[in-house]
C-alpha cells in the first residue's frame, strides 16, 4: 500500500511543504502540502520535479580515500587523524569546515559545536555567507540581533510591495504566486520592483525602476530624506524605540535630485513617483535578496532600506516591514546555530565572553573558540597560501560557487588535506578530495529546516539510505568522538540533536535573545516524528504563535533601542577601457546553485539548456553579435564561453549569466572564475552583482546539436553545453578546428559500437553534415554540424529518443532535422510543469487564445507553479502585436 510522508523541499528559502508518496513498486510522487503555511499546496516547477532527481546516477555510495573505497572506519579514523595532527602541530586555526544552508539544522549544529566549541577555532563558515550574510550584518547592526521582523502574510496584506534586488518570480516562485493572487484580490495593491534587468518579476509590477548597479544606497537614502519631511515621519517611534537617527538623516539628506539621479540612473520624475507612492502607503513591505546583498555595500544598502521603516515606525505590524528573503531552504537555520564564522550557537556573540561562557558552560566545552574565524573569501585564501593544512567540505561545491573560482580551485588542489561530504561522486569540488565521504540526500535524511519567516519545519526520510550513505551529523560526532570529545557527540539520533539545540536557545535567556525555541527541549523520538511546523520563537511555557518582532520596539541592542545606520551614497563603477561591461550573475528558473540535483531532470534542463549572457541589442550590434552566437566573457581572474541572448530586458552596458553551469555541465562556464574575491567590508559577502568584464564574440569554425541516448564522455571541443533529455542526452557544441573523422569522434565520444554503421549525408558548399546512428529501431545518437549555429527543431529532435524508428521515413526526417507535418515541433520549452513549447502557445494564440488565461485553459501552461506565466503573457502579446501590424 503507498505511503504518504510529510516532509519540506530542499531548494529555496521559501520552504514549502511537500507531501512525497512511495508507491508499492517503489515510485515515487511528490505534490505540494495543501496543509503547510508556507505554501498551502502549491509547488514550483524544481519542487514538482523531485522526484525526478532521487535515482542513484552518479551517487557518491561508499567513502574513498585517494579515490578507492574504503571502510567507514578507516576514512573517519583518517580525518581525525589528520585534523588532531595539524591542530597539535599548527594550532587550531589551522584546520577549517566549509559547510552549508543545504544542511539541516542538526547537521549544522554538530559541525558548529565540533569546531567552535572543542576543537577551539572560529573557522566554519558556510556558502550562506555568499548570499544571506549582508542581511545578517544588517539586522545585527539595526536590531541587535539577526531577527527577521514579518512573516510571509505580510506580503498578501500589505497596500505596497517593494521587491529590490529579488526575481522573486524565478528564485522564490511559489511566494511571488501568493503576491500575484493577493494582487488579483485587491488590485488596488501596488507593486514595485528595482532591478537593473526587466526580470520576469516585472511582469506584476505597477513601477520598475531599473537602477543603477550599486545605487541601491543612494535610492534609498534619497527615500529616508524625503520620508524625514513627510507627513509618514513617526517622531513618536524614532524617539521611543530608536538612536542614531540626526547623523543617519544628515549623511542621507546630503545630495539634490540631481546627484540622486545620477547616482542610482533614475529619471528624476521616477525617483519622486517612487517616494511618494512609498509615503502615502501605510502598509508597505520591502523585499531584498541577493542583488542587495552581493555587493561590497551590501550591509549599507540593508541598513538603508531599514533606515526606512524605522523612520515611518512601519515594521512588525501586520503588512509592514523589511523582509530578507534567504536563498537556501537552510541558511536561517544555520544562522540560528552559529554556522557563520562571527557567529556563536543560539544567535549569541562569538565577540561576547559573557556569551562564550554561557555557551562554553553548556556544552562542557574545553576550548570554546574566543574570536571569530575566516570568513568564506578568506579562508579559501588561508588555504592557498597554506595557513589552512586541513578542510572539511560539507554539501557545498566552493569551486563552482566562490568567487575568483579559479583560485579556489587551485587553492584545493595545493591543499595538504581535503574530505568532501557530498551526495554527488563527480563534482567540480570532489575531484579534490583526499576522503571522500557519501552523505544523505533529500528523501533519505531526517531534521528540520527553517524558511524565511522564521518557520522551523521538517525534512523526513522516506526512502532507504542507499550503499553505505550517512547523515552528515553522524559522520562529524563520529570524528569528534575519535579526536577525544566522545561523551559530547554520543547521539543516537537528530531528536537528540535537536533538543539539545533547543535546550541551548533557551538556556538563561529569559527573552534577552530573539531566537528561543526552549518549549522542545525536552522533546523525544516521537514527538520530533510528529513535529509540525511552527514559527520561532517558541519559548517553554508559551503558545504557539504567529509572531512579529519590534511594533512596539523591543529590540536587542543593549538598551533595547534600534540604531539608525549612517550608509554612504557612492557611485560604484567598476568598469574601464579594458573592462566596460558590468556583468551580473544570479539564478534561472528551473536550476538550483550547481545542478548537482536538477541537473537530474529532463524536465528541468528543457527549459534553458545551456549557459548564456543577456545582453542588449545595441551592444551586441557593436559586438557582431547575431542571436546564438558564442560570446568570450572576460574579467582579470578569468574567462567562460557562453551563447548570446540578445534581449532588451537588459541595460545598455550591462550583461547577465545564470550562475549554475559548471564543468559537469559545460566547457567554460563556471561564471564565479570572473567574479574578483572582494567583500562587503562588514559581511565579508562577495560582490558577485558588479563585475567588470570584456566582451567578444568567439569565432568557430564548426557548430554543432546532438541527441545521445547515452551520456557523452571526453568531450574536447571549445564549447559544449550537456543537458538531461528524456531518453538521454542534448549537446550544444562548438569548434575551432575540426576533428579527422566524425565518425570516429562520434564512436570515441558516444561510445558507439564499431558494427554499427551511420546514416546521414555532408553538403560540401554548405558545410552542413548530418550523422545518425541507430541499434535496430533504437536512436542512439543524432548529430547535426553546420559552419553557423545549427537550425534545428531541437525539442522535437529529443522527442526522437523515445521514438521508435523502424521505419526508414523516419530516419531521413531525423537526419534532416525538422518533424513532418503531421508531427509539429513543440518549440523551446516555456512551462516545465507541462512541457508545453513555444510553437505550441503560438498555435494557440493563433486559434483564438488571447491571454495567459485561455492559455491555460487550453494547454494547462501556467496552471501549476505559475512561473512561466509572465514568458506566456510576453509570447501573447508578441503574437497580438504582430497580428495587429
Amino acid at each position: 500500500m503507498a505511503t504518504e510522508v510529510k516532509t519540506t523541499c530542499p531548494y529555496c528559502g521559501v520552504g514549502c511543504g511537500v507531501v512525497a508518496t512511495v508507491g508499492d513498486d517503489g515510485g515515487i510522487g511528490v505534490k505540494g502540502d495543501p496543509d503547510h503555511p508556507a505554501n498551502f499546496g502549491r509547488l514550483c516547477s524544481k519542487g514538482a520535479a523531485l522526484g525526478e532527481t532521487l535515482d542513484l546516477d552518479g551517487r557518491l555510495l561508499y567513502p574513498e580515500i585517494g579515490g578507492q573505497a574504503a571502510e567507514w572506519d578507516k576514512a573517519l579514523d583518517l580525518v581525525a587523524d589528520r585534523f588532531s595532527q595539524a591542530i597539535a602541530e599548527h594550532g587550531p586555526d589551522s584546520v577549517a569546515f566549509y559547510v552549508s544552508g543545504q544542511l539541516l539544522t542538526e547537521d549544522y549544529y554538530v559541525a558548529n559545536k565540533l569546531m567552535k566549541g572543542f576543537i577551539g577555532s572560529g573557522n566554519i563558515d558556510t556558502n550562506s555567507r555568499l548570499c544571506m550574510s549582508s542581511s545578517v550584518a544588517g539586522h545585527r547592526r539595526a536590531f541587535g540581533s539577526d531577527t527577521v521582523p514579518g512573516c510571509y502574510e505580510d506580503l498578501e496584506l500589505a497596500d505596497l510591495v517593494v521587491l529590490t534586488g529579488s526575481n522573486l518570480a524565478w528564485c522564490h516562485p511559489v511566494l511571488y504566486q501568493r503576491l500575484v493572487a493577493a494582487k488579483a484580490a485587491r488590485p488596488q495593491m501596488r507593486v514595485v520592483v528595482i532591478d537593473p534587468r526587466r526580470t520576469m518579476t516585472a511582469d506584476i509590477a505597477d513601477m520598475h525602476l531599473a537602477v543603477r548597479p550599486d545605487g541601491d544606497v543612494a535610492l534609498f537614502n534619497g527615500l529616508f530624506a524625503h520620508l524625514a519631511s513627510s507627513p509618514a515621519f513617526d517622531q513618536g517611534y524614532i524617539s521611543a524605540h530608536t538612536s542614531g537617527f540626526a547623523e543617519a538623516f544628515a549623511a542621507a539628506s546630503a545630495f539634490d535630485q540631481a546627484t540622486l539621479a545620477r547616482l542610482t540612473g533614475l529619471a528624476e520624475q521616477e525617483l519622486a513617483a517612487f517616494f511618494r507612492l512609498f509615503e502615502s502607503s501605510e502598509k508597505v513591505v520591502t523585499c531584498y535578496s541577493q542583488g542587495v546583498n552581493q555587493s561590497v555595500s551590501g550591509t549599507d544598502k540593508v541598513n538603508a532600506i531599514i533606515n526606512c521603516h524605522l523612520a515611518t515606525g512601519r515594521i512588525g505590524r501586520p503588512g509592514m516591514g523589511p523582509f530578507s528573503l534567504t536563498g537556501q531552504p537552510n541558511a536561517m537555520g544555520g544562522r540560528e546555530v552559529g554556522g557563520l564564522a562571527n557567529m556563536l550557537a543560539a544567535h549569541m556573540d562569538i565577540e561576547k565572553a559573557g556569551d562564550r561562557d554561557q555557551v562554553r558552560r553548556f556544552w562542557g566545552a574545553p576550548a570554546i573558540a574566543a574570536r571569530p574565524g575566516l570568513k568564506a573569501v578568506d579562508m579559501f585564501r588561508a588555504v592557498a597560501d597554506g595557513r589552512i593544512k586541513a578542510i572539511w567540505i560539507m554539501a557545498t561545491n566552493p569551486v563552482v560557487s566562490m568567487p575568483d573560482a579559479d583560485a579556489v580551485e587551485a587553492a584545493l588542489r595545493a591543499c595538504p588535506f581535503v574530505v568532501v561530504s557530498d551526495v554527488i561522486r563527480q563534482t567540480d569540488t570532489t575531484r579534490h578530495a583526499h576522503v571522500l565521504l557519501p552523505s544523505l540526500g533529500w528523501g533519505e535524511k531526517d531534521g528540520t529546516v527553517t524558511n524565511s519567516e522564521r518557520r522551523i519545519s521538517r525534512q523526513r526520510s522516506f526512502l532507504t539510505a542507499p550503499g553505505e550513505a550517512r547523515a552528515d551529523w553522524w559522520q562529524l560526532a563520529e570524528v569528534g568522538s575519535r579526536m577525544g570529545f566522545a561523551g559530547a557527540f554520543a547521539y543516537a539520533s537528530a531528536s537528540e540533536i535537536f533538543a539539545e539545540h533547543a535546550g541551548l536557545s533557551g538556556f538563561e535567556n529569559d527573552g534577552r535573545r530573539d531566537f528561543d525555541v526552549g518549549a522542545y527541549a525536552e522533546i523525544d523520538g516521537a514527538g520530533y516524528d510528529a513535529l509540525m511546523p511552527f514559527q520561532w520563537p517558541q519559548p517553554r511555557g508559551k503558545a504557539s504563535t504567529v509572531t512579529r518582532f519590534f511594533a512596539d520596539g523591543g529590540f536587542y541592542h543593549p538598551d533595547g533601542r534600534a540604531r539608525f545606520i549612517t550608509t554612504a551614497s557612492q557611485l560604484a563603477n567598476r568598469v574601464s577601457d579594458a573592462f566596460p561591461f558590468t556583468l551580473n550573475t544570479g539564478r534561472v528558473r528551473d536550476h538550483w546553485h550547481t545542478m548537482t540535483r536538477t541537473g537530474k531532470s529532463a524536465r528541468l534542463s528543457a527549459h534553458i539548456g545551456e549557459p548564456f549572457v543577456e545582453i542588449q541589442p545595441r551592444d551586441a550590434m557593436e559586438l557582431d553579435l547575431s542571436p546564438a552566437d558564442l560570446v568570450v566573457l572576460e574579467s582579470p581572474f578569468g574567462a567562460v564561453v557562453v551563447r548570446a541572448l540578445i534581449t532588451d530586458r537588459q541595460a545598455r552596458g550591462n550583461l547577465f549569466v545564470p550562475m549554475h553551469w559548471n564543468d559537469q555541465f559545460a566547457g567554460k562556464a563556471r561564471i564565479d572564475a570572473l567574479v574578483p574575491p572582494i567583500t562587503d567590508p562588514v559581511s565579508g559577502q562577495p560582490a558577485s552583482k558588479n563585475v567588470a568584464v570584456s566582451a567578444r564574440r568567439f569565432s568557430a569554425s564548426t557548430y554543432g546539436f546532438a541527441v545521445s541516448a547515452a551520456r557523452p564522455e571526453g568531450l574536447d571541443c571549445a564549447y559544449w553545453a550537456l543537458a538531461k533529455a528524456r531518453g538521454g542526452w542534448r549537446l550544444e557544441l562548438a569548434s575551432q578546428t575540426e576533428p579527422d573523422d566524425w565518425v570516429a569522434w562520434c564512436r570515441r565520444i558516444f561510445d558507439i559500437p564499431a558494427d554499427i554503421e551511420p546514416i546521414g549525408y555532408a553538403d560540401g558548399p554548405s558545410g552542413h553534415r548530418r550523422l545518425a546512428f541507430f541499434d535496430g529501431a533504437k536512436l542512439l545518437l543524432a548529430l547535426y554540424l553546420a559552419p553557423e549555429p545549427v537550425a534545428v527543431a531541437r525539442s522535437w529532435a529529443v522527442e526522437q529518443l523515445g521514438a521508435s524508428h523502424a521505419d526508414l521515413r523516419l530516419r531521413f526526417a531525423l537526419v534532416a532535422g525538422r518533424p513532418g507535418a503531421d508531427k509539429p515541433d513543440p518549440g523551446a520549452t516555456v512551462c516545465s510543469c507541462f512541457n508545453v513549447g513555444i510553437n505550441q502557445i503560438v498555435a494557440a494564440v493563433r486559434g483564438g487564445c488571447r491571454s495567459v488565461e485561455a492559455i491555460g485553459q487550453t494547454l494547462n501552461a501556467g496552471t501549476n507553479c505559475g512561473s512561466c506565466r509572465a514568458e506566456i503573457r510576453g509570447i501573447v502579446d508578441g503574437c497580438l502585436a504582430a497580428a495587429a501590424e
